[in-house]
């Protein structure tokens, strides 16, 4: 019979593939009790305010160890730009070690090397959520279901977690090699924003308090991270073993305290990105600490290969001592960081900067301090940065990893830093003149320049076309830096055509601005006015209280193709400031449209059809996934609002039965699962229209030839017949 533990590490892995499972049968009633604790103590949820998708949990654990691909959810683990399939990181999570009383090291660490990811009691997750709390979420916009005056970003998640449990949480069952915590509480929380200058990083801020009897001195933080920069849509998830994990290359830039990862195998056009974890800032009772602040403090980076005991450079460090000193002596303060033997006779060929820049899997260590005299009830905050860039293409090999390359990596970095800083513009730790913006009297970080407030739009299709009604809220922002209302107008995205099966996804550049209105009168920008698209007055929809004030038209477009649409707001900038003109994110504010056929009235005057008829297997409009046969689609067209559809072979042998309604959402196949909106909430189909995925009722791979189909209307009880062809 197998432990408890496992029947934990199985649950906590699988939960999401038990919500996603089509007829999955209830687990047997021996461990439904074990499932039950396993759905309360572990949590994990992906930001989805910014262009970046980092997986975080409950237990101090970020990215999810690809386990999103291989269990059904396809939780991204830390995918950017969103739906492109590129991935940036395996797993990651926090060190935290010190003297105890001055003589007896100690850490406790959230993560570790673990070939397979979290899982329940492992040795290395040292951490248990507090009272199996699940992740809070926050977000400072107002219409958001998790407005808070507490917020600081678009998505805040909060949670916390001590290291005081030796025991897993509700059972006997001991946490490997945890016997003796350190007694520490750590308060997380992540921030991310929707602009288009800072969608691009999430910041992770730490609160460590000293909830035991004992001080702790000369004490050190860490990130840790085995990142990984792959596309699963080319490779998938794990496969290849070691070859899909050991073609990273590291590095670290002091200037930035920036350690990162890029794929240096030369896959051209399918990884070209960084992911970056960057030291932010800290504080604790003795003030602001940072290297360029504090001579004493400072930042250490160590790299080594993922999982590897015997490497006498490059080794994991499997005790509390080896990880202290990992913690406290970087590889990048060593003479041979950047000297090879050419330069100092005591250095190998290749300095250890040019031997971590070659393809390996390799764990990341990023560690600051000391932290002196943290006394019980004591506070220690900490900061860092998830940051992702494209590379500046210069023409050469991946490989090269040159300062060109990092041009946008490195910008980024400086955003993330931006952010942290907030009020102390100078980043000296003290609250100047005239930095008190809010006026509380003290440095507030995390702030940003912001641009107007997402306008609230909705969406109607009908054939070869989209509608588009939107909010005039934008026009009552408030910058919070200047204080002023400085809306100045409004952009309209649409996405480039077979934008989301004739490339890897990157809406950030498929979204093609198509017309533009700004404020006429003050001889900014194109002085257009909004009377063009005015309503006479406003609209209410039908089941939505909203008033829409402005509409917009979308002429010529295709039936059944997605096509991806925005509206944005922009302000005048401000120059007093320095401040040039910000736009709200076209990422965070877009929707899918599908043209098509309204809903039918009368099947006997407008008869139901399919397209493509002949259908050809592999449709232009499918792309590729890594599940193809489950991925075609066929659309019934002229449907009622109300009806059911059900398909048969021309010698009646029944085949499937499809339910309809106008609210359809593309829910029911999984080409909308993979290539449609995250949120199915944002496929907007015209009412008349529903898409099948040419897979029988038991879903079972049809064969070519000719079909029939019934349409039956359940509100009037009309009916009516057709046909279509499989060609394959």
């Amino acid at each position: 019979m197998k432990t408890i533990d496992i029947y934990l590490t199985s649950l906590s892995e699988g939960l999401i593939k038990f919500v996603y499972l089509r007829h999955i049968l209830i687990y047997a009633l021996v461990i439904f009790s074990l499932e039950s604790f396993a759905q309360g103590s572990f949590h994990e949820r992906q930001t989805n305010a910014s262009n970046l998708r980092l997986n975080i949990t409950n237990v101090g654990t970020f990215g999810n160890g690809f386990r999103g691909y291989k269990d059904g959810s396809n939780n991204p683990s830390c995918e950017y730009p969103v739906g492109s399939g590129i991935e940036h990181l395996f797993e990651g999570g926090f060190w935290f070690g010190a003297l105890i009383n001055g003589n007896t090291v100690a850490v406790s660490t959230s993560a570790y090397d673990a070939s397979t990811g979290y899982s329940t009691g492992r040795s290395g997750f040292e951490f248990t959520s507090t009272n199996n709390l699940p992740i809070v979420e926050r977000s400072t916009i107002s219409n958001s279901p998790f407005f808070s005056q507490q917020a600081i970003s678009h998505q805040d998640f909060f949670y916390q977690i001590t290291d005081t449990n030796i025991l897993i949480p509700g059972t006997n069952i001991a946490i490997a090699n945890h016997q003796n915590p350190m007694g520490i509480k750590v308060s997380a929380e992540a921030y991310n924003w929707n602009y288009s200058f800072s969608d691009f990083f999430v910041i992770v801020n730490f609160t460590v308090e000293n909830i035991g009897q004992n001080t702790l001195d000369s004490a050190y933080f860490a990130l840790w991270n085995n990142t990984v920069v792959r596309n699963v849509n080319i490779s998938p998830a794990g496969s290849g073993g070691s070859a899909f994990y050991n073609k990273g290359g590291n590095g670290f830039l002091d200037s930035l305290l920036l350690a990162y990862c890029f794929d240096a195998g030369g896959d051209l056009g399918f990884t070209e990105s960084y992911i970056g974890q960057k030291f932010l800032g800290s504080e604790d009772k003795f003030g602001f600490h940072h290297p360029e602040v504090r001579k004493y403090f400072d930042c250490h980076y160590n790299p080594w290969q993922f999982n590897n005991t015997s490497d006498p450079l490059y080794f994991l460090p499997s005790s509390d001592q080896a990880r202290y000193i990992k913690m406290t002596k970087g590889l990048n303060k060593e003479k041979c960081w950047n000297s090879n033997s050419s330069e100092n006779p005591d250095c190998p060929n290749k300095s250890y900067s040019e031997q971590i820049n070659e393809q390996g899997n390799r764990s990341d260590l990023v560690s600051v301090g000391p932290f002196r005299d943290f006394q019980p009830g004591e506070k220690i905050t900490v900061a860092y940065a998830y940051v992702i860039a494209p590379k500046k293409e210069d023409g050469k090999p991946n490989i090269d990893n040159n300062f060109f390359q990092q041009t946008q990596l490195r910008a980024n970095a400086k955003w993330a830093q931006t952010a942290y800083n907030g009020e102390d513009k100078n980043f000296n730790g003290v609250l100047d003149e005239g930095e008190d913006v809010d006026g509380d009297g003290k440095i507030t970080r995390f702030i940003l320049p912001s641009p107007p407030d997402l306008p609230k739009f909705k969406v109607i299709t009908s054939p070869n076309k989209i509608d588009l009604f939107w909010t005039k809220n934008a026009e009552s922002s408030v910058d919070p830096i200047t204080k002023e209302k400085d809306f100045e107008g409004y952009r309209v995205y649409l996405s480039k055509f077979g934008f989301d099966v004739t490339n890897i996804q990157n809406l950030a550049d498929d979204l093609i601005k198509i017309v533009e209105f700004d404020k006429a009168g003050n001889q900014l920008f194109y002085e257009t006015g909004f009377d063009d698209i005015l309503l006479p007055e406003p609209l209410i929809f039908e089941n939505d209280t909203t008033q829409y004030y402005y509409h917009y038209a979308i002429n010529n477009v295709l039936n059944g193709w997605q096509y991806a649409v925005s509206i944005t707001s922009f302000d005048k900038g401000n120059e007093a400031s320095n401040l040039t003109s910000l736009e709200s994110s076209k990422l965070s504010n877009n929707k899918r449209a599908f043209a098509g056929k309204p809903s039918n009235e009368n099947l006997q005057f407008n008869k139901p059809f399919v397209y493509p008829n002949p259908y050809y297997a592999g449709a232009s409009w499918e792309g590729f996934s890594n599940f193809q046969e489950q991925s075609r689609k066929i659309y019934f067209a002229n449907l009622p609002n109300n009806c059911v559809i059900r398909i048969f072979t021309v010698s009646g042998d029944f085949i499937d039965e499809i339910y309809h309604n106008q609210e359809y959402k593309g829910n029911d196949i999984r080409w909308f699962k993979t290539f449609g909106a995250e949120n199915e909430n944002d496929n907007q189909f015209s009412g008349g229209e529903h898409a099948w995925d040419l897979l029988s009722e038991y879903t079972q791979i049809i064969n070519r030839g000719l079909y029939m189909f019934t349409v039956e209307d359940l509100n009037t009880g009309q009916t009516a017949k057709g046909n279509f062809t499989i060609i394959k």
